[in-house]
């Protein structure tokens, strides 16, 4: 495996951006642009469809849910699920959205490419995020795989969709 989604072994790890140091806005706008929905949850309370718990995005449906205190790796990781999988799949899954490796890794690359498209994130801050949080990684960090282990996470991604990594 090339890389995995780990739940922190401390889920109030300090120093991640979270959605409320950048807004909703935001993270809608780029959701819908993939055809999938926001939506916010209360704080406090419990994010639906949430694998990890905490604070970690929820999915279910054609819905990510998330709370101000999510992590923007949280919520840019559970919508590329839904991004990168069948529409056939996205219309039931909830709560689990892995189907294999080779997804997993397609959905951690696309979360590193979509975060250079929200507004005070970018690639470099979000991959310092996923060390932090604890994913894993063959080569150690999130960047060394992204730029020197990650071609097959692209080709999956260019199967998918080649508009994905414009």
């Amino acid at each position: 495996m090339t890389a995995s989604r780990l739940s922190p072994a401390d889920p109030c790890v300090s120093g991640v951006l979270r959605i409320a140091d950048i807004g909703f806005a935001p993270c809608t706008a780029l959701l819908k642009g993939f055809g999938l929905s926001l939506q916010a949850v209360a704080d406090g309370e419990a994010i639906p469809g949430s694998y990890w718990g905490e604070c970690e995005a929820g999915l279910i449906g054609n819905t990510v849910y998330a709370r101000t205190d999510t992590p923007i790796h949280s919520l840019l990781h559970e919508a590329c699920h839904l991004i990168v999988m069948p529409a056939e799949r996205r219309a039931t899954v909830h709560t689990d959205a892995t189907d294999s490796i080779a997804e997993e890794d397609a959905t951690c690359y696309l979360q590193i490419v979509l975060a250079d498209r929200l507004p005070g994130v970018g690639r470099d801050r979000l991959m310092a995020d996923m060390d932090a949080w604890g994913y894993s990684f063959r080569l150690g960090s999130a960047r060394a795989w992204f730029t020197h282990d990650a071609e097959d996470a692209r080709a999956f991604l260019e199967r998918v969709d080649s508009r994905l990594l414009d």
